[in-house]
């Protein structure tokens, strides 16, 4: 499960999509940004090959809930 998820928009013009997140997964820091077209570019640490998937599939649902509601 993500815990603390956090994201600000990368632009200060916020019509320009784009967004830095961060979060704990399994007591790890995890920061990447989100592009507008969903795709995740990681910085830094990123999750295992087995733990991607599922991670990634939380952080698109999350974005559509605060994001594109």
């Amino acid at each position: 499960m993500i815990q603390h998820f956090h994201f600000k928009p990368l632009f200060e013009n916020n019509l320009l999509p784009g967004w830095a997140i961060s979060f704990y997964y399994k007591q790890q820091l995890y920061k990447a940004e989100y592009k507008k077209d969903g795709g995740i570019v990681w910085l830094g640490d990123k999750p295992t090959d087995e733990d991607k998937p599922s991670v990634e599939k939380m952080i698109h649902e999350l974005m559509l809930f605060h994001v594109y509601d």
